[in-house]
């Protein structure tokens, strides 16, 4: 097989395989409350009040101040310690990140209903209808943490792939995974029984580490060029659609 068809047959073929191994857990947990692999109808009518919370401050708390005050903290010793491409792998899986919530806040406006949802009972601010305080604060550094794991060597083949790219779909794997759990609270909520671990996977948390393991690595230019280019849109959806009532 050559270089640039394993560069591309062999992450698919772990991603269909992870896939499988997904598709295989859920079967098992069909009868499972505690892990939820798909959305539910039946979750309409909680979707329904968190629709009607986003940046409500009745449940604000100062674990709000507390969870800021670390991240900054993580930043700033990051940026004291120079480590430039770490906190690039952080800015740019947060970016698209906020992307993909924006979009999300959307479908909601759109539909009636977000793809995911997160409960008003979970957290001490909704920003838009997909993500808490607490969940942006987390994929704010989750983009540094995952990004310790990469070898020094970025040409490095694992399992005859590219280690950014195994790296990448590994770690979307495990917060999909992760999020089966999540789903089966109350705090995080799937309406659309087409929607679920397996959908999130590959639609959204590949995408986020590919943004934050290939910008790694790369030139300067490249980096401040996506950084200011995601940033930029990011900021332009918010500042039209907040006061459109859009999300």
């Amino acid at each position: 097989m050559s270089k640039v068809k394993s560069n591309i047959v062999l992450p698919i073929v772990l991603t269909i395989g992870l896939v499988l191994f997904m598709f295989l857990l859920s079967l098992l947990s069909a009868t499972s409350d505690s892990f939820v692999f798909w959305g539910n109808n039946a979750n309409q009518a909680v979707a329904e009040i968190a629709n009607n919370s986003v940046r409500d401050t009745l449940n604000f708390n100062w674990t709000f101040i507390f969870i800021f005050t670390v991240v900054v903290y993580i930043y700033f010793t990051e940026l004291k310690n120079k480590n430039y491409k770490g906190l690039v792998a952080a800015l740019a899986l947060y970016g698209v990140h906020w992307i993909y919530e924006i979009a999300n806040a959307i479908i909601q406006s759109g539909s009636g209903f977000a793809l995911w949802t997160v409960s008003p009972e979970s957290t001490s601010l909704i920003l838009l209808v997909g993500v808490s305080w607490e969940l942006s604060m987390m994929f704010a550094v989750a983009g540094l943490i995952m990004s310790k794991l990469l070898p020094e060597d970025k040409d490095k083949l694992i399992l005859g792939m590219n280690n950014r790219v195994f790296f990448a779909i590994l770690n979307a794997a495990f917060f999909s995974i992760f999020e089966v759990f999540l789903a089966g609270t109350s705090a995080f909520i799937w309406v659309y029984p087409w929607w679920g671990a397996i959908p999130v996977f590959i639609t959204t948390y590949i995408p986020f580490f590919l943004a934050a393991f290939l910008m790694y690595d790369k030139p300067k230019k490249t980096q401040r060029n996506f950084l200011l280019g995601i940033w930029s849109l990011v900021l332009l959806l918010l500042i039209i659609l907040i006061p459109l009532g859009m999300i």
